[in-house]
Protein backbone atom coordinates (compact mmCIF):
# COMPACT_ATOMS: atom_id res chain seq x y z
CA UNK A 1 0.00 0.00 0.00
CA UNK A 2 2.19 3.53 -1.33
CA UNK A 3 4.46 1.51 -3.74
CA UNK A 4 6.57 4.08 -4.20
CA UNK A 5 10.65 2.78 -4.02
CA UNK A 6 10.63 0.84 -0.66
CA UNK A 7 7.00 -0.95 -2.09
CA UNK A 8 8.15 -1.72 -5.73
CA UNK A 9 11.49 -3.05 -4.58
CA UNK A 10 10.24 -5.60 -1.91
CA UNK A 11 7.49 -6.42 -3.76
CA UNK A 12 8.98 -6.68 -6.95
CA UNK A 13 11.36 -9.19 -5.27
CA UNK A 14 8.72 -11.35 -3.52
CA UNK A 15 6.73 -11.25 -7.23
CA UNK A 16 9.68 -12.63 -8.62
CA UNK A 17 10.19 -15.88 -6.57
CA UNK A 18 6.60 -16.57 -7.67
CA UNK A 19 4.86 -14.86 -4.39
CA UNK A 20 1.22 -13.43 -4.91
CA UNK A 21 1.96 -9.83 -4.54
CA UNK A 22 -0.15 -6.51 -5.52
CA UNK A 23 1.06 -3.60 -5.78
CA UNK A 24 -1.23 -0.79 -4.58
CA UNK A 25 0.06 2.75 -5.87
CA UNK A 26 -0.47 6.42 -7.80
CA UNK A 27 -1.92 5.96 -11.08
CA UNK A 28 1.10 7.42 -12.51
CA UNK A 29 3.51 5.20 -11.10
CA UNK A 30 1.42 2.33 -11.85
CA UNK A 31 0.94 2.81 -15.37
CA UNK A 32 4.59 2.95 -15.66
CA UNK A 33 4.63 -0.56 -14.37
CA UNK A 34 2.27 -1.98 -16.73
CA UNK A 35 4.85 -3.92 -18.73
CA UNK A 36 6.88 -5.20 -15.71
CA UNK A 37 8.70 -4.09 -13.06
CA UNK A 38 12.69 -4.71 -12.81
CA UNK A 39 14.25 -4.39 -9.22
CA UNK A 40 18.02 -5.21 -8.81
CA UNK A 41 21.03 -4.20 -5.76
CA UNK A 42 24.22 -3.28 -4.57
CA UNK A 43 26.50 -6.09 -6.52
CA UNK A 44 24.58 -6.02 -9.67
CA UNK A 45 21.88 -8.75 -9.10
CA UNK A 46 18.52 -7.93 -10.81
CA UNK A 47 15.15 -9.21 -11.00
CA UNK A 48 11.89 -9.22 -13.21
CA UNK A 49 8.11 -9.16 -12.05
CA UNK A 50 5.01 -9.02 -13.21
CA UNK A 51 2.98 -8.45 -9.95
CA UNK A 52 -1.04 -6.94 -10.08
CA UNK A 53 -1.37 -3.65 -10.10
CA UNK A 54 -3.99 -1.25 -8.52
CA UNK A 55 -4.51 2.35 -7.69
CA UNK A 56 -7.01 1.58 -4.89
CA UNK A 57 -7.10 0.12 -1.43
CA UNK A 58 -9.75 -2.32 -1.97
CA UNK A 59 -7.28 -4.10 -3.73
CA UNK A 60 -6.74 -5.62 -0.55
CA UNK A 61 -9.68 -6.98 0.59
CA UNK A 62 -7.82 -10.55 -0.07
CA UNK A 63 -4.64 -9.71 1.47
CA UNK A 64 -3.19 -11.70 3.99
CA UNK A 65 -0.79 -9.04 4.67
CA UNK A 66 -0.66 -5.51 4.17
CA UNK A 67 2.88 -3.95 3.77
CA UNK A 68 2.17 0.02 4.30
CA UNK A 69 4.72 2.17 2.42
CA UNK A 70 3.27 5.19 2.17
CA UNK A 71 4.60 8.04 2.94
CA UNK A 72 4.74 9.11 6.59
CA UNK A 73 2.03 12.61 5.98
CA UNK A 74 -0.15 9.97 4.59
CA UNK A 75 -0.65 7.27 6.82
CA UNK A 76 -3.32 8.11 8.87
CA UNK A 77 -5.15 8.14 5.28
CA UNK A 78 -4.01 5.13 4.28
CA UNK A 79 -5.13 3.51 7.65
CA UNK A 80 -8.61 4.93 6.87
CA UNK A 81 -9.03 3.36 3.40
CA UNK A 82 -7.59 0.05 5.07
CA UNK A 83 -10.05 -0.28 7.36
CA UNK A 84 -12.93 -0.36 5.14
CA UNK A 85 -10.74 -2.69 2.76
CA UNK A 86 -9.45 -5.68 4.93
CA UNK A 87 -10.68 -8.71 6.28
CA UNK A 88 -10.58 -8.86 10.08
CA UNK A 89 -7.42 -11.69 10.17
CA UNK A 90 -5.36 -9.63 8.17
CA UNK A 91 -1.86 -8.22 9.35
CA UNK A 92 -0.68 -5.01 8.69
CA UNK A 93 3.17 -4.10 8.95
CA UNK A 94 4.59 -0.63 8.70
CA UNK A 95 7.72 -0.18 6.52
CA UNK A 96 7.76 3.46 6.65
CA UNK A 97 10.35 6.05 8.21
CA UNK A 98 9.80 7.63 11.44
CA UNK A 99 8.59 6.53 15.13
CA UNK A 100 4.96 7.02 15.29
CA UNK A 101 3.36 4.82 12.42
CA UNK A 102 2.40 2.06 13.70
CA UNK A 103 0.26 3.75 16.62
CA UNK A 104 -1.29 5.59 13.53
CA UNK A 105 -2.46 2.59 11.75
CA UNK A 106 -3.54 0.91 15.23
CA UNK A 107 -5.74 3.98 15.65
CA UNK A 108 -7.29 3.52 12.42
CA UNK A 109 -7.30 -0.37 12.56
CA UNK A 110 -8.57 -1.15 15.94
CA UNK A 111 -8.63 -4.87 17.36
CA UNK A 112 -6.82 -5.42 14.09
CA UNK A 113 -2.71 -6.86 14.20
CA UNK A 114 -0.39 -3.87 13.25
CA UNK A 115 3.40 -4.67 13.63
CA UNK A 116 6.15 -1.94 12.96
CA UNK A 117 8.99 -3.02 10.88
CA UNK A 118 12.17 -1.05 9.37
CA UNK A 119 13.73 -1.03 5.97
CA UNK A 120 17.47 -0.39 6.63
CA UNK A 121 18.54 0.52 3.06
CA UNK A 122 18.58 2.92 0.41
CA UNK A 123 16.52 2.00 -2.58
CA UNK A 124 15.88 4.80 -5.73
CA UNK A 125 14.29 4.73 -8.84
CA UNK A 126 17.26 4.82 -11.17
CA UNK A 127 14.71 3.87 -14.51
CA UNK A 128 11.12 3.98 -15.61
CA UNK A 129 9.68 0.99 -13.68
CA UNK A 130 12.91 0.38 -12.84
CA UNK A 131 13.97 0.36 -8.46
CA UNK A 132 17.71 -0.05 -7.39
CA UNK A 133 18.83 -0.64 -3.39
CA UNK A 134 21.86 1.00 -3.29
CA UNK A 135 23.13 0.19 0.67
CA UNK A 136 23.68 -3.03 2.45
CA UNK A 137 21.43 -3.79 4.95
CA UNK A 138 18.49 -6.14 5.92
CA UNK A 139 14.18 -5.74 6.88
CA UNK A 140 13.28 -6.02 10.41
CA UNK A 141 9.66 -6.73 11.82
CA UNK A 142 8.57 -6.85 14.86
CA UNK A 143 8.38 -10.32 16.19
CA UNK A 144 4.94 -11.95 15.70
CA UNK A 145 3.23 -15.25 15.13
CA UNK A 146 0.97 -14.25 12.15
CA UNK A 147 4.30 -13.04 10.17
CA UNK A 148 5.96 -16.19 10.10
CA UNK A 149 4.49 -16.90 6.73
CA UNK A 150 5.61 -13.72 5.22
CA UNK A 151 9.30 -13.55 6.87
CA UNK A 152 9.53 -17.40 5.21
CA UNK A 153 8.86 -16.17 1.76
CA UNK A 154 11.16 -12.79 2.17
CA UNK A 155 13.97 -15.87 3.42
CA UNK A 156 12.54 -18.09 0.50
CA UNK A 157 13.09 -15.21 -2.33
CA UNK A 158 16.87 -14.06 -0.43
CA UNK A 159 15.91 -11.81 0.88
CA UNK A 160 17.03 -10.76 4.32
CA UNK A 161 14.47 -10.65 7.32
CA UNK A 162 14.94 -10.23 10.92
CA UNK A 163 11.63 -10.44 13.69
CA UNK A 164 12.77 -8.30 16.33
CA UNK A 165 11.19 -7.55 19.62
CA UNK A 166 13.38 -4.80 20.51
CA UNK A 167 11.24 -3.08 17.84
CA UNK A 168 11.32 0.20 19.53
CA UNK A 169 14.95 0.22 19.69
CA UNK A 170 15.21 -0.88 16.36
CA UNK A 171 13.06 1.83 14.96
CA UNK A 172 14.92 4.53 17.48
CA UNK A 173 17.66 2.87 15.79
CA UNK A 174 16.57 3.72 11.90
CA UNK A 175 15.84 7.11 12.73
CA UNK A 176 18.94 8.24 14.19
CA UNK A 177 20.56 6.52 10.99
CA UNK A 178 17.86 8.40 8.54
CA UNK A 179 19.30 11.91 9.76
CA UNK A 180 21.76 11.83 7.44
CA UNK A 181 18.39 11.81 4.54
CA UNK A 182 18.02 15.70 5.54
CA UNK A 183 21.91 16.37 5.32
CA UNK A 184 21.72 14.45 1.77
CA UNK A 185 18.61 16.38 0.33
CA UNK A 186 20.64 19.54 1.23
CA UNK A 187 23.85 18.80 -0.16
CA UNK A 188 22.69 18.29 -3.69
CA UNK A 189 24.79 14.77 -3.61
CA UNK A 190 24.54 11.08 -4.14
CA UNK A 191 25.09 9.43 -0.65
CA UNK A 192 27.99 8.31 -1.58
CA UNK A 193 29.97 11.99 -2.77
CA UNK A 194 27.80 13.19 0.48
CA UNK A 195 29.54 10.99 2.46
CA UNK A 196 33.08 11.38 1.02
CA UNK A 197 33.33 15.12 2.23
CA UNK A 198 34.23 15.43 5.95
CA UNK A 199 32.73 18.52 6.26
CA UNK A 200 29.41 16.88 6.00
CA UNK A 201 29.97 14.16 7.79
CA UNK A 202 30.82 16.49 10.62
CA UNK A 203 27.08 17.83 9.92
CA UNK A 204 26.24 14.02 10.63
CA UNK A 205 27.53 13.45 13.47
CA UNK A 206 26.56 16.73 15.29
CA UNK A 207 23.11 15.58 14.10
CA UNK A 208 23.22 12.02 15.38
CA UNK A 209 25.48 13.37 18.52
CA UNK A 210 22.55 15.66 19.37
CA UNK A 211 19.81 13.03 18.84
CA UNK A 212 21.80 10.45 20.99
CA UNK A 213 21.82 12.76 23.99
CA UNK A 214 18.33 13.88 24.03
CA UNK A 215 17.43 9.59 23.20
CA UNK A 216 19.67 9.02 26.36
CA UNK A 217 18.02 11.89 28.27
CA UNK A 218 14.61 10.37 27.41
CA UNK A 219 16.06 6.98 28.71
CA UNK A 220 14.81 5.51 25.32
CA UNK A 221 16.39 1.98 23.50
CA UNK A 222 18.71 2.87 20.39
CA UNK A 223 19.46 -0.50 18.38
CA UNK A 224 22.95 -1.46 16.83
CA UNK A 225 21.73 -1.54 12.85
CA UNK A 226 25.58 -1.47 11.62
CA UNK A 227 28.53 -3.23 11.95
CA UNK A 228 28.98 -0.49 15.06
CA UNK A 229 27.38 0.88 17.64
CA UNK A 230 25.19 4.11 17.36
CA UNK A 231 27.82 6.61 19.52
CA UNK A 232 31.18 4.92 17.82
CA UNK A 233 29.78 5.48 14.49
CA UNK A 234 29.38 9.09 15.60
CA UNK A 235 32.87 8.95 16.98
CA UNK A 236 34.25 7.70 13.05
CA UNK A 237 32.18 10.46 11.10
CA UNK A 238 34.33 13.57 11.28
CA UNK A 239 37.87 11.25 10.82
CA UNK A 240 39.88 12.73 7.75
CA UNK A 241 38.75 11.72 4.07
CA UNK A 242 41.55 9.18 4.33
CA UNK A 243 41.20 7.34 7.25
CA UNK A 244 37.45 7.39 7.08
CA UNK A 245 37.70 5.27 3.47
CA UNK A 246 39.76 3.08 5.18
CA UNK A 247 36.70 1.72 7.57
CA UNK A 248 33.54 2.96 5.61
CA UNK A 249 32.76 -0.19 3.54
CA UNK A 250 33.64 -2.38 6.69
CA UNK A 251 30.35 -0.22 8.47
CA UNK A 252 28.02 0.07 5.03
CA UNK A 253 28.05 -0.54 1.69
CA UNK A 254 27.20 2.02 -0.69
CA UNK A 255 26.50 2.19 -4.31
CA UNK A 256 27.61 5.03 -5.59
CA UNK A 257 24.32 6.60 -7.27
CA UNK A 258 22.72 5.93 -3.95
CA UNK A 259 20.53 8.77 -2.86
CA UNK A 260 18.32 9.47 -0.08
CA UNK A 261 14.32 9.46 -0.39
CA UNK A 262 14.21 12.97 1.28
CA UNK A 263 16.69 14.17 -2.02
CA UNK A 264 14.35 12.61 -4.17
CA UNK A 265 11.16 14.26 -2.67
CA UNK A 266 13.30 17.93 -2.20
CA UNK A 267 14.17 17.38 -6.22
CA UNK A 268 10.70 16.65 -7.42
CA UNK A 269 9.10 19.85 -5.36
CA UNK A 270 7.12 17.10 -2.68
CA UNK A 271 7.03 17.73 0.53
CA UNK A 272 9.81 15.95 2.68
CA UNK A 273 9.82 13.97 5.72
CA UNK A 274 12.03 15.88 7.84
CA UNK A 275 9.08 16.48 10.42
CA UNK A 276 9.19 12.84 11.60
CA UNK A 277 12.63 12.49 11.47
CA UNK A 278 15.10 15.67 12.62
CA UNK A 279 11.28 16.85 14.24
CA UNK A 280 11.11 14.04 15.64
CA UNK A 281 13.97 14.70 18.10
CA UNK A 282 13.09 18.26 18.43
CA UNK A 283 9.58 17.30 20.23
CA UNK A 284 11.53 14.50 22.09
CA UNK A 285 13.82 17.14 23.65
CA UNK A 286 10.97 19.90 24.13
CA UNK A 287 8.74 17.01 25.80
CA UNK A 288 12.14 16.85 28.09
CA UNK A 289 12.37 20.31 28.84
CA UNK A 290 15.07 20.58 26.53
CA UNK A 291 16.36 21.88 23.11
CA UNK A 292 18.05 20.04 20.08
CA UNK A 293 19.37 23.42 18.22
CA UNK A 294 20.65 21.57 15.24
CA UNK A 295 18.14 19.06 14.39
CA UNK A 296 16.13 22.42 14.78
CA UNK A 297 18.43 23.81 11.76
CA UNK A 298 18.37 20.94 9.58
CA UNK A 299 14.69 20.95 9.62
CA UNK A 300 14.75 24.73 8.84
CA UNK A 301 16.65 24.50 5.81
CA UNK A 302 15.25 21.62 4.80
CA UNK A 303 11.60 23.60 4.93
CA UNK A 304 12.92 26.38 3.13
CA UNK A 305 14.12 24.35 0.27
CA UNK A 306 11.26 23.29 -0.05
CA UNK A 307 9.37 26.50 -0.15
CA UNK A 308 12.24 27.19 -3.03
CA UNK A 309 15.59 28.40 -0.76
CA UNK A 310 19.09 27.25 -0.83
CA UNK A 311 19.22 23.39 -2.21
CA UNK A 312 22.81 22.70 -3.14
CA UNK A 313 24.72 23.64 -0.17
CA UNK A 314 28.79 23.00 -0.03
CA UNK A 315 30.01 20.83 3.13
CA UNK A 316 32.14 23.66 4.42
CA UNK A 317 28.15 25.94 4.07
CA UNK A 318 25.93 23.67 6.21
CA UNK A 319 28.99 23.18 8.61
CA UNK A 320 29.21 27.17 8.84
CA UNK A 321 25.08 27.04 9.44
CA UNK A 322 25.17 24.48 12.25
CA UNK A 323 28.78 25.51 14.25
CA UNK A 324 27.18 28.06 16.21
CA UNK A 325 25.03 25.08 18.06
CA UNK A 326 25.42 23.41 20.96
CA UNK A 327 24.35 19.57 21.29
CA UNK A 328 22.48 19.55 24.62
CA UNK A 329 24.45 16.70 26.90
CA UNK A 330 22.89 13.83 28.52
Amino acid sequence: MGAGAIGCWIGGRLAADGNDVTLIGRPHVMTELEHGLEVSELGGKSWRSKPTLAIDASAAAGADLVLVTVKSAATAGAGAELAHALRGSAIVASFQNGVRNPEVLRAALPGRSVLAGMVAYNVARVAPAHYHRGTTGELVLEAHDGAKPFVAACRAAGLAIAPRADIVAVQWGKLVMNLNNAINALSARSLFDELSDRDFRRCLAASQREALDVLAQAKLPVARLLALPPRVIVRLLPMPDWAFRLIANRVAGVDPAARSSMADDLAAGRATEVDFLQGEIVALAERSGGRAPINAKLAALVHAAEAGGQRAFTGAELLAALSPLRAPTA
